[in-house]
């Protein structure tokens, strides 16, 4: 698909990190930013061709805007590291996003503390680490951070007990920042719904169940969660400490 140009400059000068920020909703929101202006530092694991073709995809529109850091955000020692070569590729830091995100079923009865480590790992141990340092830097900045929760950090979802608890604690994290960081640092956090189907296999039956829950009747896009970031990100001076619920009114069943 061509290149879009782009739309206006309301990021302009402004850098962002986004963990997970190659692929799906992270790709989405990487699209987003870039398209406003934002410089990206795009974070990934393992996907390294998906990572380079977005990256020369919006390096086409707008040149030496988007670098690549591949590291393993569970190993903590990594994550200092990581931010500062965020810091260091245009001098600067404004927007942290984190995305990352690692999700899969835990039965109890069958969880391991490698299920354990992994699950919190990757959506709580990860997000803190990683926003402790870059506080320093976002707040000479005003920067913000923003959090990708889920709607189950609410509603746990069944046999996903570790990722639910995970979830739900990224909640008290962004409360947390944002009355520690303030009031130079904004911190608030999105819950998608049902945005992208799960990797792994998912039947018709069970899609179409989901949907016949939601208010709207219908999927979301990877674009809804991009549109909500860029809300909090050049919209929201005001608003600290918030979860977002993007989820077609879902959360509205009991």
């Amino acid at each position: 698909m061509p290149a879009s140009p782009v739309s206006d400059s309301s990021l302009d000068g402004k850098v962002a990190l986004i963990t997970g920020g190659v692929r799906r909703v992270g790709a989405a929101i990487a699209r987003q930013l870039h398209e406003h202006g934002a410089n990206l530092v795009l974070h990934y694991r393992r996907s390294q061709q998906d990572a380079q073709q977005l990256q020369k995809e919006l390096n086409a529109i707008r040149e030496n805007s988007v670098i690549l850091i591949q590291s393993d955000l569970l190993h903590t020692a990594k994550l200092k590291p990581l931010i500062k070569q965020a810091c260091s590729a245009w001098g600067r830091l404004d927007i942290l996003i984190n995305n990352a995100s690692s999700f899969y079923a835990t039965p109890i009865g069958n969880v391991t503390e490698d299920h354990w480590d992994e699950l919190l790992g990757s959506n709580l141990k990860a997000p803190f680490f990683l926003s402790q340092a870059a506080a320093n830097t976002l707040a000479k900045n005003k920067g913000c951070i923003i959090n990708i929760t889920d709607i189950h950090a609410d509603r746990p979802l069944k046999t996903y007990s570790v990722y639910s608890i995970a979830k739900a604690g990224l909640v008290m994290l962004t409360k947390a920042l944002a009355r520690d960081l303030g009031p130079n640092v904004r911190v608030n956090a999105v819950a998608p719904g049902a945005i992208l189907w799960p990797e792994h296999e998912m039947d018709e039956v069970t899609k179409q169940r989901i949907i016949s829950r939601i208010a709207l009747k219908r999927q979301g896009q990877a674009t809804d969660i991009a549109n909500a970031i860029l809300f909090l990100i050049r919209d929201a001076d005001y608003i600290s400490g918030e979860t977002i619920t993007v989820d077609g009114g879902r959360s509205l069943n009991d």
